[in-house]
């Protein structure tokens, strides 16, 4: 094996400090701040680690967009096709590498020759049931023979936690030691979940820094052992926040905004609006009807509270998402703000899904969805309720989720406002100190590849 390169989700470089594993490999290599892409999310770092590219080109310009050919907006999709530029594994596929990809996003379909990724199994009675895909097709069943199924509910949702990441290093670990690949891909979430929950200086986001750190130990240790590289980089860092920013109620309000009334709830209808938002962390993409005022949405969101900005035309390549994904008009929040995508005021007409955790049929982010509803006075008792009436063949909604996201105390997809407070990459090499481009990692990865043949 020559290089194992791992995303350690929200890691900033002050955190460095707090994991001694990672303390020893700074001391032994180098440390480098990373300067993003627009918006510092998860998929759209992702698509610019693998490709080299801003989103301009590779066309990831969220976490989710609206698709204008089937005028949907979907969120969390993980089809290596969907990226519009080449990406360092097809590289190293053509010149005789073998790679493995553990979790990085886009994993369906990447080219790798062994992976996996989170997949649910939705029988036809309605259920979820966590489970894996992978390349090849044995490799998803033999891992959770191993270890048992992927613990898909602590992998996102109230119960997010360190056993997602523990099982991702497991599986790892396992890949290593009987495939030995040429390059290795780790994602490891944990830091995600309590950084967003309570925000990254909480005394639960301590906790969670030394939780990270005894797997990342594991898997450094066996890396060490292989004699091969290590890369550890994270996407983007997560600052404090305490006030989420309601575009599209502001849009609704203002009668731009076009609704559907159901028997469950009030829909976004994206076919009657004139302008939508579709909110993701800090950066919402805003899109506009063919007739729409576009002058008096743009002064209606400039002087929304928590807007720091409304982005359009050139500057849109400037910031490099000038993509056809993109909305009309993106917006960036203020500091300490971020975009939430209920568009809803009377609760009695909220979706039914809002209070559930259901990532593919919101039109947004959701991190309320790391939260069991407050109110609720005995929200266990309920889960284990409506688990008992979906066993028993009944249909019944998980609904256990606040509908109110002023809980959420840490965002990120800005700029990090410093330094010490974004993205950071560690490699065990070297004694460049110099700030990297997210666009520059993909080159670094590769010729690090190279200089190992």
């Amino acid at each position: 094996m020559k290089q194992v390169v791992i995303i350690a989700v929200g890691l900033r470089k002050k955190d460095i400090d707090a994991l001694p594993s990672l303390v020893g490999m700074a001391n032994a290599g180098s440390v480098s701040s990373i300067v993003p892409p627009t918006p510092a999310v998860t998929c759209t770092s992702q698509a610019t680690f693998l490709t080299g590219q801003p989103p301009t080109v590779h066309g990831i310009v969220g976490n989710g967009w609206y698709h204008r050919d089937t005028r949907e907006i979907r969120f969390w999709l993980q089809p290596r096709n969907l990226i519009e530029a080449p990406t360092f594994i097809d590289h190293l596929k053509a010149d005789g590498y073998t790679v493995a990809n553990l979790f990085w996003w886009f994993n369906i379909g990447c080219g790798a020759d062994w992976s996996l990724t989170p997949r649910p199994e939705y029988p036809a009675d309605g259920r979820k049931i966590p489970s894996v895909y992978g390349e090849p097709p044995e490799l998803p069943v033999q891992m959770q023979q191993r270890f048992g199924r992927f613990p898909l509910f602590d992998f996102w949702g109230p119960r997010a936690g360190i056993p997602s990441t523990r099982w991702i290093v497991d599986a790892s670990l396992e890949v290593i030691d009987q495939q030995n690949p040429d390059l290795m891909l780790v994602y490891l979430p944990h830091l995600d979940y309590d950084h967003q929950r309570f925000g990254p200086d909480s005394p639960q986001a301590d906790r969670a820094r030394q939780e990270l750190d005894r797997e990342l130990a594991r898997l450094l240790e066996a890396s060490r052992s292989q004699e091969a590289d290590v890369m550890v980089l994270s996407e983007y860092g997560i600052e404090q926040v305490d006030r989420p920013v309601f575009v599209n109620r502001e849009l609704a309000g203002t009668e731009q905004l076009g609704l559907q009334v159901t028997s469950h709830g009030d829909l976004l209808d994206v076919h009657r609006s004139q302008a939508f938002a579709v909110c993701d962390h800090q950066l919402a993409h805003v899109h506009l009807s063919a007739d729409a005022d576009r002058a008096i949405i743009r002064k209606i969101l400039t002087e929304l509270d928590g807007v720091e900005r409304v982005i359009d035309g050139d500057d849109l390549v400037s910031i490099g998402l000038s993509h056809r994904r993109s909305g009309d008009l993106v917006l960036l929040a203020e500091p300490g703000c971020w975009f939430a995508y209920p568009w809803w005021n009377d609760e009695s007409r909220a979706p039914d899904f809002a209070r559930t955790v259901d990532i593919h049929r919101k039109p947004g982010y959701d991190p309320a969805e790391l939260f069991l509803d407050p109110e609720l006075s005995w929200p266990r008792l309920k889960i284990a309720t409506r688990l008992l009436q979906k066993k028993l063949g009944m249909r019944s909604l998980l609904d256990v989720i606040s509908t109110d996201p002023s809980m959420v105390r840490g965002s990120h997809g800005r700029l990090p406002s410093s330094e010490e407070l974004g993205p950071v990459l560690l490699r065990s090499w070297g004694n460049d100190t110099a700030p990297i481009k997210a666009t520059q990692v993909h080159d670094e990865i590769l010729s690090r590849m190279a200089r190992g043949r």
